[in-house]
């Protein structure tokens, strides 16, 4: 038997944030990140529906990239005193991320980081209060997931937390938000998204209700996101919806190995971090060639070829085809091909800020780390060490898989 869940509402298009007016509580926490979305007055925009919906309302702010553990429970501390029936989470992924996160342990004070880390372990929500989620930028669609990624800086580790019962209620999908996002994150952001397609396609755990949402998400995505980059609207809205058809696709086919090194790397240089949807991207290429060497999955690749109109008589020339648009994707939006040539910011320099002996170092660590993540068991192909390890040089080096 196979599940999917998504929200129980899903507001999307022009105008769409008015739908906060609509909610029914007495009290409301909105979770925000830095200061983008106060600064292009959407804040306020929030604070006066939800107060038009008869709540007051609290503000969790500044919560970091790549959240801790510490913003979790902090923010969690905060809903306890306030009592909210709603919480709000607005902005890019790690708001929203955080959110889900600081939820279960205003629910469930007694409960420990670790007891969650487990993959469908989360004791049953919504008995203090309701989620509705708002994304900023299109890509990570936690607004439609039941997936949160909190990072223990302490151990350099990203955690994949995974259980339905923090898929949110409603989500307001409202393109207006992601207008303005700058280049850079319009980039690593659609390459997140076109990552969850591409995983959700090939995941064991894929199916007919998750297919069409990965393959059209896919096909918007190779469409819109150049034109996204440089600064077209249009596109811009058409992404917004695009990063959510495939989270609502991943959410329930699940992921693979990209997002499984994307999180095991992301926080464990101390040269920096490397942003998530830029690893993806650097990733993906790798890995589907790493995956294509199993036939089932070289077909899903080629299908998804084939549905873009990619040329190729073979499926061994179609998964190429897919490899070299993904990789020229990555040129026109200036995402390196590999981590030595991440540089400040995840563009492309002469020297990567992940320094070479240190990445080697840790090498066998973070193969090891990578292999227990929990969006591993969905990948078509299962990692040995030495696989992993091949595959963290190949992503380090840009080499080829020939594995």
């Amino acid at each position: 038997m196979g599940r999917f869940t998504l929200p129980r509402d899903l507001y999307h298009g022009e105008n769409a944030l008015a739908e906060l007016s609509n909610l029914k509580g007495k009290r409301a926490v909105l979770v925000l990140g830095g200061g983008s979305m106060k600064r292009f007055g959407f804040v306020d925009k929030a604070v006066e529906y939800l107060n038009k919906a008869g709540m007051d309302v609290k503000l969790i702010e500044n919560v970091e990239p790549d959240p801790s553990v510490e913003t979790v429970m902090t923010g969690a501390a905060i809903m306890r005193e306030f009592e909210p029936d709603w919480i709000v989470a607005m902005g890019g992924g790690s708001p929203i991320d955080a959110a889900k996160a600081m939820w279960v342990f205003y629910e469930y004070p007694d409960t420990s980081f670790e007891d969650i880390i487990q993959p469908f372990s989360f004791p049953t929500l919504r008995t203090k209060a309701k989620f509705c989620a708002i994304p900023s930028t299109s890509g990570t669609a936690t607004e439609v997931t039941a997936f949160s990624v909190i990072t223990d800086y302490h151990k350099g580790i990203k955690y994949p937390l995974a259980d339905f019962n923090i898929t949110p209620d409603v989500a307001i999908v409202d393109p207006a938000l992601a207008r303005t996002m700058p280049p850079k994150l319009t980039a690593h952001t659609g390459m997140d998204a076109m990552t969850h397609a591409i995983e959700a396609y090939v995941s064991t755990l894929h199916c007919n209700y998750t297919d069409p949402l990965a393959l059209w998400a896919i096909k918007m995505i190779a469409a819109d996101l150049k034109n996204s980059y440089e600064g077209d609207m249009e596109a811009r809205k058409n992404m917004h919806d695009a990063q959510c058809l495939a989270g609502m696709a991943f959410s329930n086919a699940l992921l693979g190995i990209v997002h499984s090194m994307a999180h095991k790397t992301g926080a464990a240089y101390s040269g920096g971090h490397i942003i998530h949807g830029c690893a993806n991207a650097m990733y993906l290429p790798k890995v589907i060639a790493y995956n294509s060497k199993v036939p089932e999955a070289a077909e899903r690749y080629a299908q998804i070829a084939k549905f873009l109109h990619l040329e190729g008589e073979s499926t061994k020339d179609l998964v190429k085809a897919l490899i070299q648009m993904l990789r020229d994707m990555n040129d026109q939006l200036n995402i390196p091909q590999a981590i030595k040539y991440y540089g400040e910011g995840g563009v492309k320099a002469d020297t990567s800020i992940i320094d070479e002996k240190e990445f080697l170092a840790k090498l066998p660590e973070v193969a090891k780390n990578a292999i227990g993540d929990a969006c591993t068991g969905s990948n078509p192909r299962q990692p040995s060490q030495e696989d992993m390890e091949k595959l963290l040089l190949a992503v380090y080096y840009d080499k080829e898989i020939d594995f």
